[in-house]
């Protein structure tokens, strides 16, 4: 191969770089930080703080709570056939009297079946709740 050739193949290449200029890259190393933005109902009773201390290994824990508390709201807007903000996301005491009186000394292995039962429950009320909620435009 000639060294024309090889000048011709490296001008080829190196044009498409070219035009792409170098990558915008900022120095501003500044965090910004915002309250967590939701789609619907951004005004939500903020979760235990004991959920957001646990080890990782732990997380198991919280998971439970959450489910529970999702399937207690579920529950009460099935009842109500109201999805309101306040409906649909209550505080948080009522679910943690609940969750220490049922699962605070409970194994990883019996959160996971508790979780697993939890789900199936709410996955029992999902559709009827989803309609309530979309037709009151907050699903």
């Amino acid at each position: 191969m000639r060294l024309s050739d090889i000048a011709i193949l490296i001008v080829l290449g190196a044009g498409p770089a070219w035009a792409e200029g170098a990558p915008d890259v900022s120095t501003d190393l500044t965090v910004t930080i915002k309250p967590q933005e939701f789609r619907i109902c951004n005004d939500r009773p903020a979760r235990p703080v004991w959920m957001d201390e646990l080890h990782p290994r732990e997380a198991y824990k919280a998971v439970t709570m959450m489910d529970l508390y999702e399937l207690r709201a579920w529950e009460r807007i099935a009842e109500t056939e109201n999805c309101s903000c306040e409906t649909r996301f209550p505080g948080w005491d009522e679910v943690s009297v609940e969750y220490a009186e049922r699962f605070a000394t409970s194994s990883n292995a019996e959160h996971t079946q508790a979780q697993l039962q939890i789900r199936r429950e709410r996955n029992d009320v999902r559709q009827g709740v989803q309609d309530i909620c979309e037709a009151q435009g907050i699903w």
